[in-house]
Parts: structure tokens; sequence; C-alpha cells
């Protein structure tokens, strides 16, 4: 009998995992209709006392997104107010969901990664992750690892899907 060779392993495939990018820290969805009156009416005056009232600090080194879950229309300086009120504590703040929030996250990591470790390798995008990777982040990667790679694929090494192959 031949000796079973790992090829995978012996392979210059290099593995892009996505999950190894996401950021530390809370999120937390805001939702301001609790501020508003009957849940439905801004008040400035109260809308600002109740902003005035609150304890910013539970938000410290937390991921924000602002959103109303009621039906109420709320002027953009309200969600500008009170990004004045976490600026000095949260690390990021959106307008949107938890879905939003993590799509706009890894949106600016992969923006500014660096992709130099990627010039004319092979590399497969790991597919299955633990933590919530938002779709996007497939697509953003995709395209930054092409302009270098030599090809990228999908999923795992030993079942992979083909998706750029440089000319």
């Amino acid at each position: 009998m031949s000796e079973i060779i790992n090829r995978v392993s012996q392979s210059k495939l290099v593995t892009f995992n996505l999950e190894d990018l996401y950021p530390k820290g809370n999120r937390i969805l805001m939702d301001i209709k609790d501020w508003l009156y009957e849940g439905l009416i801004l008040r400035e005056k109260e809308f600002r006392a109740q902003l005035e009232e609150h304890d910013w600090s539970v938000y410290k080194d937390a991921y924000v997104a602002l959103s109303c879950s009621s039906d109420a229309i709320i002027p953009g300086w309200a969600y500008m107010l009170i990004s004045t009120k976490l600026q000095p504590y949260a690390q990021k703040i959106i307008i949107g969901d938890l879905e939003m929030l993590e799509s706009s996250l890894y949106q600016t990591i992969l923006e500014n990664m660096d992709v130099s470790e990627y010039v004319d390798k092979p590399v497969i995008i790991k597919g299955c992750s633990n933590k919530p990777v938002p779709p996007n982040a497939y697509l953003w990667a995709t395209t930054k690892i092409q302009t270098v790679a030599k090809s990228v694929m999908y999923g795992e090494a030993c079942s992979s899907v083909p998706l750029f192959k440089a000319k």
C-alpha cells in the first residue's frame, strides 16, 4: 500500500477566516421609543431632559445601534443628539438594527485590511462561522482579496467552490 499524503496541508492554500476579524465588545440595540411621548411623539424639551438623566456610561466600549420600534417619525437631529451623548463611551454608533451594526463593523475592518499576505496565493474564504458574520462581509472580503490573490475559493479545503482565478 502506498502512503496516504495530505495534499491540503502541503498546498500553498491560505485560509481566510472572517470570524478572526470579529471585533470584541458588547452590541447594544438602543430603542428610543421609551423616550417619546406615548411612544410616538418626540417632544424636544422632554426628550432632551431624558437624555440628560440617562446613564451613558453603560455603553462604555460597546457598539450601539439606534432604532425606534414604534411608527414614530423621528427627526434626524434626534439621533444626532443621542450620538453626542454616546460618543465619549461607544466604539461605534449607527442607526439601524444589530445586523446592520455587524455589517458596518466588518465593512470598516475589511476596507482597512492589509491584503499583502495574499499576493499571488490561492485563498479560501472559510464558509462556516460560530460568530454572527454578516453576508456582506463575505462579498467585501472576496472583492478585496481578489485584487491580489492568484485564486479565491469559498468553503473548506476539502470541498471548496472556486470563485475567481487570475488570468
